[in-house]
């Protein structure tokens, strides 16, 4: 092990215990929910991996959201993720997630509590408020900056966000245009998605072409991805089925439902989920350029 790889994993030690402190010092109750289930949330271009007749978590949601069902409150959990074909600079299959939900709640809270989090593991990480990655200095004290994804196609993707969808062209000028033109000096958060992208969110009170849903990026690094939730459980087994059916048009086999979370969504109250990965957290804190500068092992060393 190189010595710089041994000093990460000491920060990512760091950056883990940072993130226990903040929820436990907040109310919220540490989880552990099963890593292998019958069913994840079937999703167009997530693949799981299968054990046996059931299947590796993809993200611990599944069974979070059942615990909000049942009257949990507020709870958060670090865990292991799996999901089949992911490897890249900034992707590895199996990988680490944060994952927390506040009962009452909305979008709003979760983007606060991501301006808050940041804070805390920065200071923690450098003693002040700002990190430097990849040769951007990135200040976390003034907060985080926000723009509409509408808004972001209108400045920075010479479209709308309606002619995207219908032309096809919405992911790769999502990747191409809009991620690049991001705030660089702030982390930044791009909200309310376009229904058809919407996932589990519900849809936005007086405009629902789209959901509560944002992602949180900082120094051009995607970090977490959080919504106000869905808890209608037709509206969400419609979105199951339309995800299925865009997989058999992409040539993938449909995937099983997770019937028990569908049964229980109805009691689920009005809150919202984020999920953070904690590797790219590291990656950020620790200057790395890849993920497997921040990992004890990457799979081609097992």
């Amino acid at each position: 092990m190189s010595s710089s790889r041994l000093a990460n994993l000491h920060l990512r030690a760091r950056v883990i215990q940072t993130i226990r402190e903040f929820f436990r010092s907040r109310g919220f109750l540490e989880v552990e929910t099963p890593h292998r289930i019958p069913a994840n949330a079937p999703e167009e271009h997530i693949e799981p991996y299968r054990s046996d007749a059931c299947h590796l978590q993809t993200s611990p949601e599944i069974c979070m959201k059942r615990l909000l069902c049942r009257g949990y409150g507020n709870i958060f959990q670090i865990c292991r993720c799996w999901r089949s074909d992911e490897r890249g600079r900034r992707h590895v299959p199996e990988f680490t997630m944060l994952e927390w939900y506040r009962a009452d709640s909305d979008y709003f809270a979760l983007m606060r509590d991501c301006e808050e989090l940041l804070k805390s593991v920065v200071e923690t990480m450098s003693g002040g408020t700002t990190l430097s990655y990849q040769g951007r200095r990135i200040e976390v004290h003034n907060g985080v900056g926000r723009i509409t994804v509408r808004e972001a196609f209108e400045r920075f993707g010479g479209t709308t966000m309606e002619a995207a969808l219908h032309d096809g062209t919405f992911d790769e000028i999502m990747v191409t245009a809009i991620e690049p033109a991001l705030p660089q000096d702030v982390p930044a958060i791009l909200m309310d998605y376009p229904a058809e992208a919407a996932s589990l969110a519900r849809l936005k009170p007086g405009d629902p072409t789209v959901g509560e849903r944002f992602e949180l990026y900082a120094g051009g690094l995607e970090l977490a991805n959080g919504f106000s939730e869905l808890n209608d459980p037709r509206e969400q087994r419609a979105r199951f089925l339309e995800a299925n059916d865009k997989r058999l048009r992409s040539g993938l086999p449909p995937l099983p439902l997770p019937e028990p979370f569908l049964a229980d969504l109805g009691d689920m109250p009005p809150a919202a989920g984020i999920a953070l990965g904690i590797d790219r957290l590291v990656m950020l804190c620790a200057d790395a350029d890849k993920i497997d500068d921040v990992v004890a092992f990457t799979p081609e060393e097992l």
